[in-house]
Formats: C-alpha cells, structure tokens, sequence
C-alpha cells in the first residue's frame, strides 16, 4: 500500500511538472525593451536602465523589431509636481463648477414652466433685496446722524474746557466702527443687487434658448413618426 500510494505521489508530481512546463512554453515571454537617454551629453542605450537614469527622460523600443514603443518624460521636480497637482485640481474645479452650472439651467427649466414664472421668482428676489438696501441705507442715515449727534456734544464740551465723559468717547468710538461696518455692508448688497439684473438677463436668455432647443428636439422627433400626406 505504501509503495503504491508512491508511485501515485510520483506520477502527480511529474504529471504537475509536465503540465507547467507546457504552460510555459506556450506562454509568450515579455517583450524586451531597448532604452536610450541622455548621460553626461551625449545619448546612451541598453536593454536595461540603470538606477540613476531611472528619472531621466528615455525613449524606448522594442528589441525585437527596433521600433518605438514608448516615450517617458523627465522626473519632476517637487515644484513641478505641486504645479501639476494644482493645475488637475484647477480643471477639477471648472469642471466641477461647468456641471453644476449645466444641472443648475435644466432645473431651471424643469422649474419654471413658463417665461412668466421665471420672471416672477426673478422680481421676488430682487423686490427682496431692494428692500433690504432700503433699510441698510436708513440705518446708515441714523448712525451717522447719531454719531455727528455725539461729536458735537464732546466738542461743545471741549470748547467749553470741560473733559469728555469717558463714556461719550466710548460711544463715540463704537458708534463709528458700527457705521462703518454698515456702510461695508451696503455697498456689498448694492453690489449683489447690480449683479442680479446680470444674472436675470443671463438667466432669460438661457431660458429661452434651452426652450428653443427643447421645442427642436421634440420636432425632430416627432417628424419621423408622421407618413406621407396621401
């Protein structure tokens, strides 16, 4: 049984080995490459690269026919990769922004069934905002008139030749930073309310032009369904 059970184990194995080497045989080896590159000047090749031209730039060809295979740029540099990176990340950005602008006008369109319900969401927001500049401006009329309200009590004082009450200049100076920050604020929403009439107009335009094209398509695919006029 165990002389058996041997032979069996041999035969396994020299069936295995065969086997594997008639894979290999019919498994076609890698391809060898040639590589040339620049060293000290002057271009040098060999059908293997060395450690230190392994960030050069190099050509490589195959070693069977002698034709070009591949090209392989120069390694770069810590600044170089931090320019790339920033570059690929820059198209990400426009791209990423080219999609949401692109998903942003067919919810437009998916939106506003009409010319009329666009205009109206438009008057909305701008009836909003024109508001809201109206009461910046008021508030900035009131600081301004409280403000000039208290310099000309601490001047009477001063021309007086009394001293300015500690709480009056404190006063003073918070009422001043207040309107400035107001009028900060103003001149932003007067910016935002410039930009809308652009992003209305842009807007409109777009509207109908994705109408337009919309109405086109449903034309065109319409057209073939119907026969010839008898």
């Amino acid at each position: 049984m165990t002389i058996t059970r041997s032979l069996a184990i041999a035969v396994l194995f020299a069936l295995s080995a065969s086997a594997q080497a008639q894979k290999a045989r019919q498994e076609p080896a890698p391809a060898k490459k040639l590589y040339c590159w620049e060293e000290n000047g002057r271009k040098v090749c060999g059908d293997a690269l060395p450690a230190e031209a392994a960030g050069a730039a190099r050509t490589e060809f195959s070693a069977r026919s002698g034709r070009r295979t591949g090209q392989v740029g120069p390694a770069l540099s810590e600044d170089e990769r931090a320019a790339v990176e920033a570059a690929e990340a820059e198209a990400a950005r426009a791209a990423a922004e080219e999609q949401a602008r692109i998903r942003r006008e067919l919810a437009m369109v998916e939106s506003y069934a009409t010319e009329d319900e666009l205009r109206r969401a438009f008057h909305e927001r701008i009836t909003l905002l024109d508001e809201t500049v109206k009461a910046s401006r008021l508030g900035v009329d009131g600081l301004r008139h409280s403000l000039i309200s208290q310099l000309r009590r601490a001047g009477e004082l001063e021309l007086a030749g009394k001293p300015v009450p500690k709480t009056l200049a404190d006063n003073i100076r918070h009422q001043y930073a207040a309107l400035r920050r107001q009028e900060r604020l103003l001149v932003q929403q007067v910016r935002d309310r410039a930009e809308l009439d652009g992003e209305f107009t842009s807007a409109l335009e777009r509207y109908r032009a994705l109408k337009r094209q919309a109405a086109e398509a449903a034309a065109a695919a319409a057209a073939p369904e119907a026969g010839p006029t008898p």
